[in-house]
């Protein structure tokens, strides 16, 4: 998985072709790759308080009936669940600054039409537009 520093900065002349500015560009990389940061600095956190409880649950589980080891292996699961969504998160704002560097990014990935700013703005790494995603759904 690529860190945010390893994402390139600078933009490139596809997305010029799709009436995106460089300014628009370089502030939109900008906006990703902070995010990036955000979900890599907490997925790096869920990682070592993961790290941190299984150390702890293992020290304490001398005398655990099966009611303790199952809510230990439940909410153990939860936390993976959690990290594993958070993995996915970054998987798609890394996507989303592929895209961008690409000149496809705002543009829907199955019929072509730009998705709409407000759903950009709600959801920067979205690769469809409304209509597409509701297709997609509803499968």
């Amino acid at each position: 998985m690529a860190k945010a520093t390893d994402i390139r900065t600078g933009s490139t002349p596809a997305a010029a072709k799709r009436g995106r500015s460089e300014a628009e560009t370089e502030e939109i990389r900008q906006a990703l790759v902070a995010r990036l940061d955000e979900l890599q600095a907490e997925y790096d956190q869920a990682l070592s308080e993961i790290t941190a409880l299984q150390r702890e649950r293992f020290a304490d589980s001398a005398g655990d009936d099966q009611a303790d080891t199952g809510t230990k292996t439940f909410e153990r699961e939860q936390e993976i669940t959690l990290a594993n969504n958070l993995l996915e998160r970054i998987t798609q704002v890394e996507r989303a600054i592929g895209r961008l560097g690409a000149g496809n990014y705002g543009w829907c990935e199955r019929c072509g039409n730009q998705i709409p700013v407000e759903r950009l703005a709600a959801f920067p790494s979205a690769t469809l537009c409304v209509s597409c995603k509701q297709l997609e759904e509803r499968r």
